[in-house]
């Protein structure tokens, strides 16, 4: 009943699908992540600064609390937020209460030192989104693989092309497919390299509480320490109460562009399994149309199109927003920050689907070859290009009054080679050897290449 009462899909529908995202961005995932950089930064201001000087086994303490916290924990934490009504200070005061329950009462006033919320909150976040982008990365190496070993298996299939949607110069099923490939793995270089950054420097970035309690530390240097060496990220130096943001924008945009080409992947898979280039196959029990007992759709493509689409909406408002705050700070990032779960999961479930409906895929090359026999008009490019060469005269012209709009047969394309006056036999003879299925130029060779220099 839970699913069935869940508000969205992303905990109702699609729950399987977002599994791996739950202890990343869920409530539980961000109370968690929160602890991890207070318990951090505590065991820094003790081990780097030297602030106090807490008995034998402090360190093995406070790295506990972080290491087992639990779903029991974030209750905890949450109990005690309905009393403070602040999330982030909720969680100062819970790895108080622990160090106490471990006999160390006298560290716990350094906990949450000189620090403001989003000092919490930003390293909280980097740390999740950098979880979030390795989940991606994941499933989009899932779907690119897959996609890569079709390429290959079907490196020479011919098949028509479609420009306008009208028929057009003959490909292969792999091109075509290496195409996706390539495009994918070039985001996915993208998403990669973002340089995930975050802040420890006080309520407006300036280190100022720090340095009224202890002048004589280089703060800007010990904050840099803070954040490459514990948290392993990026420090930033220059901000106001809350991170800038500008890596988050960097990572939805680069999101963005890999859900619009898997849409266009959705869409053409669509398109070739109409057309009947494609046979899905089908599992025993599964309906196609509640009325139509003959339809097997291609529901997969759809389902990835549609959870993309949410997606990179998500995507595209936070990339903007979250580069805004009034003056030194506001609050609308916060709860604007908290949906990037969501968006992730849409992200998740449209890859997934992709996948799923790839793996389903039949090659029809019956179909593709009888399309490619019954368009004959395709060659008008290659003669016409041969003509030119020769110096026949008016070889578009010639061409188009022979074919543009109608269909011809391979009979009546070989007679009009056979007219030609300049081209001399040599040139004929290969002309007519020339069929649809064959006029595929380079397009095998083209997926060869692009295996051999992937990296």
């Amino acid at each position: 009943m839970d699913q069935v009462k869940a508000l969205t899909v992303l905990d109702g529908r699609y729950k399987r699908l977002t599994e791996s995202l739950r202890d990343i961005f869920s409530e539980y995932g961000l109370i968690r992540h929160r602890v991890i950089v207070e318990a951090c930064w505590l065991e820094f201001i003790i081990d780097d600064l030297g602030f106090a000087t807490p008995k034998e086994g402090w360190k093995e303490a406070v790295r506990e609390i972080s290491e087992t916290f639990s779903e029991a924990g974030a209750l905890r934490v949450k109990e005690i937020e309905s009393t403070t009504n602040h999330d982030v200070k909720a969680v100062e005061y819970y790895i108080k209460e622990k160090l106490a329950e471990k006999g160390y009462a006298d560290i716990r006033e350094w906990t949450h030192f000189a620090c403001t919320s989003d000092d919490i909150n930003n390293t909280a976040y980097a740390l999740m989104i950098d979880k979030g982008r390795t989940e991606v990365l994941t499933v989009m190496e899932a779907l690119v693989s897959g996609v890569e070993t079709m390429a290959k298996e079907w490196r020479a299939k011919p098949m028509m092309s479609r420009t306008h949607g009208q028929p057009a110069t003959p490909t292969t099923v792999g091109k075509e497919l290496v195409n996706f490939a390539w495009r994918l793995r070039r985001e996915m270089k993208h998403l990669e390299a973002v340089d995930i950054g975050a802040k420890m420097n006080g309520a407006t970035g300036g280190y100022n509480a720090h340095t009224a309690a202890f002048p004589e530390v280089d703060w800007i240097a010990a904050g840099e320490r803070f954040v490459r060496d514990y948290l392993k990220v990026s420090p930033l130096y220059y901000t106001t109460q809350i991170n800038p943001n500008s890596y988050i924008a960097e990572a939805l945009h680069s999101m963005v562009r890999s859900a619009s080409i898997i849409i266009d992947l959705d869409r053409d898979m669509w398109g070739y399994v109409s057309l009947g280039y494609f046979k899905q196959r089908t599992k025993a029990g599964e309906v196609g149309s509640s009325t139509m007992p003959h339809k097997v759709n291609p529901i997969d493509f759809e389902n990835s199109e549609g959870n993309l689409g949410l997606a990179i909406s998500m995507m595209d408002h936070l990339a903007v927003k979250l580069l805004n705050s009034r003056f030194q700070r506001d609050l609308t990032d916060s709860t604007v920050l908290r949906n990037m779960g969501a968006l992730f999961g849409y992200v998740i479930i449209g890859l997934k689907n992709t996948i799923k409906g790839m793996g389903k895929m039949e090659l029809n090359e019956a179909a593709m070859l009888a399309d490619l026999d019954g368009n004959q008009e395709l060659l008008a490019e290659p003669i016409q290009t041969v003509m030119r060469v020769y110096g026949e005269e008016n070889p578009y012209e010639k061409l188009k009054a022979l074919t543009r709009g109608v269909r011809i047969t391979e009979e009546e394309m070989t007679a009009f080679i056979d007219s030609l006056e300049m081209v001399p036999e040599v040139a004929k003879a290969r002309l007519r050897e020339l069929t649809p299925a064959r006029y595929v130029g380079l397009a095998a060779e083209q997926v060869d290449h692009y295996f051999s220099h992937k990296e």
